[in-house]
């Protein structure tokens, strides 16, 4: 793969932020907060302009996944963690990830037609239809024809209630939503946590205590400690680790994304009978493997069975419950196979009446009262969108903090570990939870230095770089994407 020459970084504009949000977030994730003086950021200006403070929420997730990264890497190679320095300019960049992607030159569609804010009979509605299943529902719900465009959608939700339109279009499986003004949603954002954890249990991952015994002489069956759990990296943080990937569209790609930059095996697996946006998969595709597996289907199923056997991590980003009857409960994938780390993701929450429904970013920004906040400054109030898709990139890096914390944690302890984020757990701590900090003044943002343009089965991709840090300085995937479901479901 090919990159822009960047100039290696340096200490000017670069300011030690142990502020509300990376201390927040940092102990969300169980860190030690002595290490947070490790984490320092350089300062631009203008990168993600918000009324919420978006850019601080975007700088403490990549900031603490960085330090999450560092501590890993420390903990594997009996090193001290080495501080990481971020840069806000690769954040702001990164964050909008799917915006400067541009395949053969074609700038992507990141919002259908039918997707977007409407006027209601007494408010505003958010729909979400990007998908043709989802769009076909929208229609149906409302009873207009499948051919319908926006002319004739707009005419339909105009003379419907917002909150009528929410629960008809929920009840036939697809996506609308009421636009909440700040403090009325529906949804109690003050009791939501940023991240679940939980250990379970105290044994090592088979696989790996099994080759960490063969590389120091210990016979197989023979005692091990469980503060060996992974074999020692000198090269990327996450090397040797097995990950399967059951997530979809931005946040749970993105964090496997992070983690297949930081060494991991990244097998992403999809449903043959469930669609994806190929420019989606194009975005969050570096540095992962794609297959296609039916878990419905007996030999499919069998395969899916002995990858997990040798997985370390596996990530899941579908409605609670949805998963459960392929066995990938958590209880029930930690008890055939302790010492996993199960992190799972969601839109709404764990519990509740909206646990269970569909969402994707830009309707938890409009059910929970970030596109009133953000409002445009026009007459008619027309709601906002945050400057990227903040929820779904910020709870993606948190992700992929909490699971690199709890490979570090198993290593002292063993056991598995069971993480549970959710987009509008995130969208609670950005309103309620993150004060915007004192600003540092620095150079204008630029996305130019952080972007790159790589040969892929795809096409020729221009893409946006990790804003993850290290020691060594700013790192890229060993690969590009592929096509979504080509390869073999095997590991490495």
């Amino acid at each position: 793969m090919t990159r822009s020459d960047v100039s290696p970084r340096d200490t000017r504009d670069t300011r030690d932020t142990r502020d509300a949000a990376t201390a927040h977030a940092w102990a969300a994730l169980g860190g030690d907060p002595a290490l947070l003086e490790r984490v320092t950021y350089r300062a631009v200006s203008g990168g993600l302009p918000a009324r919420l403070p978006v850019a601080e929420l975007a700088r403490a997730t990549v900031g603490v996944c960085s330090l999450a990264a560092a501590e890993l890497a420390a903990r594997r190679s009996g090193g001290a963690v080495p501080a990481v320095r971020v840069d806000e300019g690769a954040v702001a960049t990164a964050f909008v990830s799917e915006r400067h992607l541009r395949i053969d030159g074609r700038e992507p569609t990141n919002f259908a037609p039918l997707s977007g804010f409407w006027r209601a009979a007494d408010g505003w509605v958010r729909t979400h239809a990007n998908y043709p299943h989802h769009r076909a529902r929208l229609l149906t719900a409302l009873g207009l024809p499948g051919d319908s465009g926006p002319d004739e959608l707009a005419a339909a939700l105009a003379a419907r209630p917002a909150r009528a339109i929410q629960e008809t279009v929920y009840a036939a499986g697809g996506l609308a939503v009421a636009v909440a003004e700040p403090g009325e949603s529906e949804i109690p954002l003050g009791a939501l946590p940023l991240i679940e954890s939980r250990r379970v249990g105290d044994a090592v991952p088979r696989r790996l205590g099994e080759a960490l015994q063969l590389a120091n002489g210990v016979p197989a069956g023979g005692a091990l400690s469980v503060t060996a759990a992974l074999p020692a990296s000198a090269v990327l943080p996450a090397g040797g680790v097995r990950v399967l990937d059951l997530t979809r569209v931005i946040a749970g790609p993105v964090a496997t994304r992070t983690l297949a930059l930081l060494g991991a095996d990244v097998l992403r697996i999809d449903s043959p009978r469930l669609p994806e946006d190929p420019d989606a998969h194009a975005d969050t595709g570096f540095g992962k493997r794609s297959a296609a597996l039916d878990l419905a289907a007996i030999e499919d199923r069998r395969t899916f069975e002995a990858l997990l056997a040798d997985a370390d991590v596996v990530i899941t980003g579908y409605r609670p419950g949805a998963l459960d009857p392929f066995g990938l409960a958590p209880d029930a994938l930690l008890e055939r196979h302790p010492g996993l780390v199960v992190a799972q993701l969601c839109a709404w929450g764990w519990s509740g009446p909206w646990a269970g429904r569909r969402g994707f970013d830009s309707l938890v920004q409009a059910a929970t009262g970030i596109a009133a906040i953000e409002a445009k400054g026009d007459g008619d109030r027309r709601p906002g969108a945050l400057p990227a898709q903040a929820l779904d990139h910020g709870t993606g890096y948190l992700l992929a903090g909490a699971v690199l914390r709890a490979l570090t944690e198993r290593q002292d302890t063993g056991g598995g570990r069971h993480l549970r984020l959710s987009l509008v757990g995130t969208a609670s701590w950005l309103i309620h939870g993150i004060a915007p900090a004192a600003r540092v003044d620095g150079p204008a943002h630029d996305s130019a230095p952080w972007l790159a343009e790589t040969a892929s089965d795809l096409g020729t991709l221009r893409y946006a770089r990790a804003p993850i840090a290290t020691a060594d300085g700013p790192l890229d995937w060993a690969r590009p994407p592929g096509r979504l479901g080509a390869d073999a479901p095997r590991w490495l």
